[in-house]
């Protein structure tokens, strides 16, 4: 958790490896032929006919043919390392290291070694060896190598409690899953330079190579392991390690992961970068059945020995307990800051849901009286008509009209008549069921409708209202009571064969007018 991209290749040296790693590939892959995702073009032809691409040591490339050949021995293994003596020496250090060398034996042979670490580290060891010591560029790339162990170690790590069975494989592709750094390196030097100068940190080298080439590291990675002839399931992996992370697929969380974890690792502010991926962490917490704390802790505790192997700078190392105590303190304070920027969101949604609320109820009330308005009246009647059809259910609706309003309102004047109807809205209010609707229709004219209820309860509700407005004065004029009479025509879907909402409201208008032409002050109900 040191330095970034941007000062990490800035400098010149060159590097060359001693040390110890652990058991790295699970798995032998001899097929010949590799299914990579295409290399867009025209990036893909200038790579293909570049002569500067990085070639392995002769050492390694030996070894790599020897891994292809499904007959291969332990022997052959052997011979083909024995003739590099450095990198026989380190296949001994590391089958005599303390993780390998169980009963204190040691190897005095590369068969020895070859035998008692196995095939497939054996070819995960001569890689790494022979990629850090090979003098592919001029640019000092300790932080290219510091990556590649920090998130090789962590995918182990992380895979031997998601996909035991691949931790080693993982392990062998996180160390390589930067190595198309080298080709990009190798075909525009001065241009990817200036790039990897001008980026902040992995993520945005991974967005400046999209820009430049059309596609990443990785994917270039996983077409130069192809070309070297590294096992197919290798390149592949390769290929796929930076992408989103997906808790349903555990060897590619595994992988894409352990790369953030070493960009936390070297970034020059470790508590805001653990900040970010303790928030990974957290999000993942159902999938990953480890910690941030202990999975730093576990690669620690591997990474002297393994940048030893390499023989490069390895990062300082750091209190990351007090670090992640510091990165979950921001984390805190973040999530307090969320917590109040959502309630009051949630404060604001709120009160814009009521003042939703309160202009629905506004629009589908008469402003005068604060019953239902004609639209909304015909609107529910509509769909109580259409609804009692299908079900087979009955409704009625009462049509009322004031006598002799218009008298009134000349004699009186248009506020005392308001004030009738607000009165009067009030009383036919307290007039009818909870679950009934009543509204104005228009000017003097009201509107009940009476859901699953038939012509008898129709008529009972306005007997109620006539009842009270015998006894409850609408207004006063010169302190006397004024008192008010209604016509009430009553419409029962039973009671005709109405073909909509609008028949139903005629008929019940229809009594209502009989009722007028016989003397006001009574009601009637439409009978066919």
């Amino acid at each position: 958790m040191s330095r970034g991209v941007n000062k990490e290749f800035s400098a010149y040296q060159t590097v060359a490896p001693t040390g110890e790693m652990p058991e790295m590939i699970c798995e032998r892959d001899t097929s010949t032929t590799i299914d990579l995702p295409p290399l867009p073009e025209p990036f893909h032809g200038r790579l293909a006919e570049c002569n500067t691409l990085p070639s392995l040591p002769a050492a390694v490339a030996r070894v790599l043919t020897v891994a292809r050949s499904p007959d291969a021995s332990l022997m052959d293994y052997a011979k083909a390392i024995e003739e590099d003596p450095a990198l026989t020496l380190r296949l001994l250090s590391l089958a005599n290291s303390a993780y390998y060398s169980r009963r204190g034996i040691e190897s005095h042979t590369c068969q020895e070694a070859v035998s008692r670490v196995g095939l497939d580290t054996t070819l995960a060891a001569v890689m790494s060896f022979g990629l850090a010591r090979a003098n592919m560029t001029s640019l000092n790339l300790d932080y290219l190598w510091q990556r590649a162990i920090i998130a090789a170690l962590a995918a182990r790590h992380l895979a031997e409690r998601l996909c035991p069975q691949k931790a080693g494989t993982l392990f062998t592709i996180a160390l390589l899953q930067d190595i198309g750094v080298l080709a990009a390196i190798a075909l525009d030097e001065d241009d990817y330079h200036q790039q990897i100068r001008s980026t902040t940190g992995h993520d945005s080298l991974v967005a400046a190579e999209q820009s430049l080439y059309g596609c990443d590291h990785a994917r270039i990675g996983g077409w130069l392991a192809a070309n070297w002839g590294l096992p197919g399931h290798l390149a592949h992996g390769i290929a796929e390690s930076h992408g989103e992370l997906s808790a349903t697929a555990p060897e590619m969380l595994c992988l894409r992961l352990s790369g953030p974890v070493a960009d936390a690792w070297l970034s020059p502010s470790p508590p805001r970068a653990l900040f970010r991926l303790l928030h990974r962490f957290e999000t993942l917490s159902e999938t990953l059945p480890v910690s941030l704390a202990t999975l730093l802790d576990e690669v620690q505790d591997q990474l002297p020995s393994m940048t030893k192997l390499l023989d490069i700078t390895s990062p300082p190392a750091y209190d990351n307990q007090a670090l992640l105590e510091e990165a979950q303190q921001h984390l805190f304070r973040q999530t307090l800051a969320l917590t109040a920027r959502l309630d009051a969101h949630e404060a604001e949604m709120d009160a814009l849901r009521q003042r939703q609320t309160e202009l629905e109820q506004r629009s589908r009330r008469d402003a005068l009286t604060g019953l239902a308005n004609r639209a909304w009246l015909e609107e529910q009647l509509k769909e109580r008509f259409q609804l009692c059809r299908e079900q087979d259910r009955t409704l009625s609706v009462v049509f009322i009209d004031l006598d002799h309003f218009k008298m009134l309102n000349d004699r009186h004047g248009h506020q005392l008549g308001d004030q009738v109807l607000e009165n009067f809205a009030v009383a036919l209010q307290e007039s009818v069921r909870e679950g009934d609707l009543a509204g104005r229709y228009g000017g003097e004219e009201f509107l009940v409708i009476l859901p699953d209820e038939r012509s008898e309860g129709a008529q009972a509700m306005a007997n109620r209202l006539a009842e009270c407005l015998t006894t409850r004065s609408m207004a006063h004029v010169d302190g006397v009571a004024l008192h008010v009479t209604v016509s009430i025509g009553i419409a029962c879907l039973d009671d005709g064969p109405f073909k909509n909402a609008r028949e139903l409201i005629d008929a019940a208008d229809q009594s209502m007018y009989d009722v007028k032409r016989s003397g006001r002050d009574g009601s009637a109900t439409y009978r066919q």
